[in-house]
């Protein structure tokens, strides 16, 4: 495995400095390209499924729309705060920006082989590879965090304060799990080079193979984006609008930016590690050998971050948000204790597997110690359960105006019965009653 990861990145760095050029170019058109449809897409998405008509005045069918954005905030007022300090408060956009882009450069685009030809020079459809690619993808998101904290401490200002600070232990928490998802990816590859963790899915891929390691990243990319459900530094019922409140013009754009150019990026990891990255869908390569050469692969790949970006509009319109403690509940209490005893899961099997051992046993010596602790799990919420069910100890006596203000019980303790006033239903029928019985009389 060492071997041929080695015969991969042998066709990196072998292209002269035009072709170079020519590929970073056409990455950041493509990011930029897929921002402006995801921005459509999204309105369009959300006002779908809320029953309105969306953007359907700039362009045909709205789809001008994203452009229309972009000329209405370049040509908005720009506002710097006096407050401010205003080297950071100009250069944090920018450092937020810069690596979005950055993290794109190692993502394979078709196979390492020099499978197509620009211009008469054969060359692979990659910008570049590196032995720990996936190391400099965590290493550049972790470098995008500071553009947002610093944007939140150098408004001079509370809330983008504070959304800053949501922000940092947001990307901590959630790059933790994330970067657990990676490494159960590492021990079934045998790599960390983008083109050959696509080579590795043969015939399956890792989302079948790995399926907690893919939700687990699933969930993590939407914290790491600051997407709803997880958009807490930016929730404007809270924060008014967060990191960002202070920003106005082409730099509160350039924020804009950074968030959908990060989903497009996280989107395009999760198709190269779990979903086959350029590698065409099951009941097309079963058929076709041709669908994973040429510029095929570029199709499939596309496709894929495009249902993913679908998935981010999804949850947008479907789940409400967090509240803060839930949130960083979920990221350590729930996903990174799951992410530790998955990697311990997968570690264990493929160690089994390389000493030889067939199927059965494997499943046998791994299954069966997962089996107990379930068991244990089980047993423990069953005898917690019976505990509750047994009566409460008598509950000592609610006073509801404690020292002259209104409290609420404690745990055990119960509100006393409100009196009620006799209803006068009943009356006021009988009164109706007698009043009808005398007008027939007097007529």
């Amino acid at each position: 495995m060492t071997l041929a990861a080695y015969e991969t990145l042998g066709f990196f760095g072998r292209d002269p400095w035009w072709l170079v050029l020519i590929k970073a170019v056409f990455v950041f058109a493509f990011l930029v390209g897929t921002v402006l449809i995801a921005i459509v897409w999204e309105r369009k998405v959300v006002a779908w499924m809320q029953l309105r008509i969306g953007p359907n005045r700039h362009g045909p069918w709205g789809m001008l729309q994203s452009l229309a954005d972009g000329v209405k905030l370049a040509l908005k007022e720009d506002l710097v705060v006096t407050g401010a300090d205003k080297v950071v408060y100009v250069l944090a956009p920018i450092v937020a920006a810069i690596p979005a882009f950055m993290a794109f450069a190692v993502i394979p685009f078709g196979p390492a082989g020099n499978e197509v030809s620009i211009f008469g020079t054969r060359t692979p459809m990659q910008l570049t590879d590196l032995p720990i690619a996936l190391l400099y993808i965590l290493a550049v998101a972790s470098v995008g965090i500071y553009g947002i904290v610093l944007a939140g401490w150098s408004s001079g200002s509370t809330y983008p304060l504070l959304g800053g600070l949501r922000s940092s232990a947001q990307m901590i928490s959630y790059e933790i799990a994330m970067g657990l998802s990676f490494a159960a990816v590492f021990i079934y590859s045998g790599s960390m080079s983008t083109s050959e963790i696509v080579a590795s899915q043969q015939p399956t891929w890792f989302a079948v193979l790995l399926p907690v390691s893919f939700i687990v990243y699933i969930i993590a990319m939407v914290g790491e984006t600051n997407r709803a459900p997880f958009d807490l530094p930016e929730a404007e019922g809270e924060l008014v609008g967060g990191f960002n409140t202070e920003y106005s013009s082409l730099k509160f754009a350039m924020f804009m930016l950074a968030e959908y150019v990060n989903m497009v990026t996280v989107s395009a990891v999760a198709s190269t590690l779990f979903l086959g990255g350029w590698r065409a869908p099951y009941p097309i390569s079963t058929f076709w050998e041709g669908a994973n050469h040429g510029w095929w692969p570029m199709l499939w790949i596309t496709l894929k971050i495009q249902l993913l970006l679908f998935f981010f509009i999804w949850l947008r319109g479907t789940l409400p948000r967090f509240r803060y403690d839930q949130f960083m509940k979920l990221g350590w209490k729930v996903l990174i204790p799951v992410s530790l005893v998955w990697l311990v899961m997968v570690a264990t099997v493929r160690a089994l597997r390389n000493e030889g051992y067939d199927f059965g046993q494997v499943v046998l010596y791994v299954g069966a110690p997962v089996l107990v602790v379930l068991l244990l799990f089980l047993l423990r919420d069953v005898v917690k359960a019976k505990e509750k069910t047994e009566p409460a100890a008598e509950a000592a006596e609610f006073d509801p105006m404690a020292g002259g203000y209104p409290v609420p019980p404690l745990p055990g303790q119960q509100l006393p019965p409100v009196p009620r006033r006799r209803s006068r239903a009943p009356q006021l029928q009988d009164a109706l009653n007698g009043a009808t019985s005398n007008s027939a009389e007097g007529s």
